[in-house]
């Protein structure tokens, strides 16, 4: 459907263009763009590489590769011309080899992206990916064999259509396909994106199909993953279900305010999961002394509750929010802490 300008008299049809006309090139325009905002084409994806090929004997490169909140690697090509060349072929390849990968490789490869894009920020990879995956393990968070593409070009032939659609059906796969067309407006470069696989009518129930067959796999192999949501009890109330490290923060942080010492607390945490640093700051100057007093902490505060300190005293306590394989024999410990009469509880809460 062309786009039209509304005016007092008429509809004036806008005339589209090309990204070839309008000189905007691949890498050093589109994909520029889209790495800094890629919700532009797809939500909740985040851009760990650009360029990738941490692949042994492979020449050719991944344009961005990202990784959504359940840990399913997402590979982004992008073609400028409007029958989109052969992109469907070469990112199944790339899906392929990245089915593989990693925390660890993950890890190694956005590192080297944010030295290129935010060099300020030296360190801090893991971390920041850690808290990205928090709902499925943060830096134990084991990623999914399941890679999602997503196909962004200025058209798709009948060829590629055809290809993904039966991909998707017949097979499971997770690939869509966006279009992305310029309209020049006077002096001004309009761009139009348009998710044309699978129909944006059709995501929610493609999502719901496809949620449905990876749990009925998940069942049928094995997982061995365990991310049971628990409801705290204290004496201000139940929360609702929380993640393991928010249950467990709830507990301590509940525990504190009935007169268990942190001290205590600490005792029943393990490994080191609860620190403690001399002084009580401002909660804006919390991650500052926190980094001082443990300097390997630098980079990875996305992995402690740095914004919910308990203080005590002349000293200042932070929690881990590192708790995935260990959380109800935490809960555990920290219960058998609660003072007598009052009411301190968990419930595991199953997911289906």
């Amino acid at each position: 459907m062309p786009l039209f300008e509304l005016t007092a008299e008429k509809l004036e049809a806008v005339p589209s263009s090309t990204f070839a006309a309008e000189q905007v090139l691949e890498r050093a325009d589109l994909q520029r763009l889209l790495r800094v905002q890629i919700d532009a084409v797809i939500e909740d994806v985040l851009i760990v590489s650009e360029e990738f090929a941490e692949f042994a004997g492979a020449r050719r490169r991944i344009d961005l590769l990202g990784i959504d909140r359940e840990g399913k690697p997402v590979v982004i090509e992008l073609k400028r011309t409007t029958d989109g060349g052969h992109l469907e072929l070469q990112a199944l390849r790339y899906a392929a080899m990245v089915s593989a990968l990693t925390f660890d490789d993950v890890c190694e490869a956005y590192e080297r992206y944010l030295q290129q894009v935010e060099p300020d920020t030296e360190g801090s990879a893991r971390g920041r990916l850690a808290e990205w995956l928090e709902d499925v393990g943060g830096d134990e968070a084991i990623l999914s064999r399941e890679v999602r593409v997503v196909l962004v070009s200025g058209g798709f032939d009948r060829e590629i259509t055809t290809t993904v659609l039966w991909l998707n059906e017949v097979y499971g796969l997770d690939i869509q396909c966006v279009r992305l067309t310029p309209y020049k407006v006077g002096e001004r470069l309009l761009l139009d994106v348009q998710q044309v696989i699978p129909l944006p009518e059709a995501t929610d129930l493609t999502i719901q199909l496809r949620r449905r067959e990876t749990q009925a796999r998940a069942v049928r192999v094995g997982s061995g993953r365990d991310w049971t949501p628990y409801a705290i009890t204290t004496p201000d109330g139940t929360t609702e279900p929380l993640r393991k490290r928010q249950a467990v923060l709830a507990l301590v942080c509940g525990l504190h305010a009935a007169g268990v010492p942190a001290t205590q607390l600490a005792e029943a945490l393990p490994n080191s999961r609860f620190l403690s640093f001399l002084g009580t700051p401002t909660d804006d100057e919390v991650s500052e002394q926190f980094v001082a007093a443990y300097p390997k902490a630098k980079g990875n505060l996305g992995r402690w509750f740095v914004d919910s300190p308990l203080r005590e005293g002349d000293r200042t306590w932070v929690l881990s929010k590192m708790w995935s394989r260990n959380t109800e024999p935490v809960l555990a410990k920290l219960l058998a802490l609660a003072p007598d009469g009052l009411s301190f509880n968990y419930e595991a809460h199953p997911q289906d």
